[in-house]
């Protein structure tokens, strides 16, 4: 019995250390790791480069000063700075994003998968908010004006309106190298292939006719 007692023990030992170790997040290893986007190496995110090998053009990105085109049914333009347009973000945890708004334009509902954002709004008013998981789906909403700060959390769905007649600009920080979106329309609507109409015009409680005008 002790030494049954004993090895119960060192089992339970080992299983706490093991779950300690899984759920810690860990730190950073080397100064950075530039993405080598060349690396046949598959790996969660991008392998790293030789830090020897690394230039100053890895950590830059020059661009966010001229607005984008908000040309397009939404009114809106997302100019995204993460690991795709820096190397230097591999494994930092950190993006930028700029959006630009037409007079009444719409960053349309959305959530970010791996990241929270706190949005700024350089220029302009908007109406922002988000929605809160099943079963409550609150809606946590607030008009925006010039250097004001509103935080979306992590997978959430959430939106921005331009309620002006003006254009808006807003910068936004998300806590991942990339953050990845989903746009709720596009997925539902849009996905390849197409989800069912039975099943969209179900879920939706809208007739089978208005789901097949939906999708493209």
């Amino acid at each position: 019995r002790i030494q049954m007692a004993s090895k119960f023990f060192l089992l339970a030992l080992l299983a706490l250390s093991a779950s300690h170790a899984l759920a810690s997040d860990p730190g950073q290893l080397q100064d950075f790791c530039v993405a080598d986007k060349t690396s046949q190496v598959f790996v969660n995110g991008f392998a790293c480069k030789d830090p020897k090998t690394a230039v100053v053009e890895d950590f830059y990105f020059s661009g966010l000063h001229m607005a984008g085109n908000t040309s397009n049914k939404q009114g809106s333009i997302v100019t995204a700075v993460n690991v795709a347009q820096i190397a230097g973000l591999n494994t930092l945890g950190v993006s930028l994003a700029r959006v630009d708004y037409a007079p009444y334009g719409q960053n349309p509902p959305h959530l970010h998968p791996r990241a929270t954002e706190i949005l700024t709004v350089l220029e302009g008013s908007l109406y922002v908010g988000f929605v809160t998981s099943n079963p409550e789906n609150k809606l946590f909403s607030k008009v925006l004006n010039k250097g004001d700060v509103f935080v979306f959390p992590q997978g959430l769905i959430h939106f921005q309106f331009n309620i002006e007649n003006n254009e808006a600009i807003a910068i936004a920080a998300l806590s991942s190298k990339n953050p990845g979106v989903i746009t709720i329309a596009n997925a539902v609507f849009g996905s390849k292939q197409t989800i069912s109409d039975d099943i969209l015009a179900k879920a939706f409680q809208v007739d089978k006719n208005i789901v097949d005008h939906i999708q493209p």
